[in-house]
């Protein structure tokens, strides 16, 4: 379990297909300290590091993994976003993220706000009945706030600080995103579903 709030972002790294797979290989932050078979969410995604101490992360993706991510479509230049796990005694400072991708999104666009930051506009196929007016939305790992929904699109205001910590302040329109919608939506759902006349 994760929180959404990024610890590091890192650029550089290299995918090295394996059969139907792949070894996702980053560099490692200074002082990201996580021991093999820990979990990491790498830009959203919930992955077991199977690296020892050293000066690189590994991360094995399945087949399934590579279908549902844009990690077979890494660049070497994109900053991939990095959160260790949640400890209990730890603040739940942004929304509860599993780390299980829900599909892909789009940026539609990106606008200047004026005090630093940035409205983003995203296109998230499939997933409009999670678009609530102010509920939470992880984009590649980052806890956002879902604005003005409309159909499969929303906006997100991103304050300076996010933008300087986060791939988003390195994205472009047209780049993809991974997308898992709020976690405690989609368990209602599920709850709810079955009694739906």
């Amino acid at each position: 379990m994760f929180t959404g709030l990024v610890e590091t972002a890192v650029a550089g790294g290299r995918l090295e297909r394996r059969g139907s797979g792949a070894r996702l290989v980053l560099p490692r932050p200074a002082g990201f300290e996580v021991g093999a078979g820990e979990s990491v969410a790498v830009s959203g995604a919930c992955l077991t590091n199977v690296a020892s101490p050293g000066d690189e992360l590994a991360f094995d993706l399945s087949a399934e993994t590579l279908a549902r991510t844009w990690f077979g479509e890494l660049d070497l230049r994109r900053r991939v976003n990095l959160e260790r796990s949640l400890r209990l005694s730890d603040r739940l400072g942004g929304h509860l993220v599993s780390g299980h991708v829900d599909g892909l999104g789009t940026i539609e666009a990106i606008a200047e706000s004026g005090d630093g930051g940035r409205r983003f506009s995203f296109r998230v196929p499939g997933l409009e009945r999670y678009l609530i007016e102010k509920g939470s939305i992880a984009i590649d790992g980052i806890s956002l706030t879902v604005v003005a929904p409309r159909g499969a699109l929303f906006d997100v205001a991103v304050i300076p600080a996010t933008l300087a910590a986060t791939s988003l302040g390195r994205s472009a329109v047209g780049d993809r995103v991974h997308v898992e919608a709020d976690l405690v939506g989609k368990w209602i759902e599920r709850l709810v579903a079955p009694r739906a006349p």
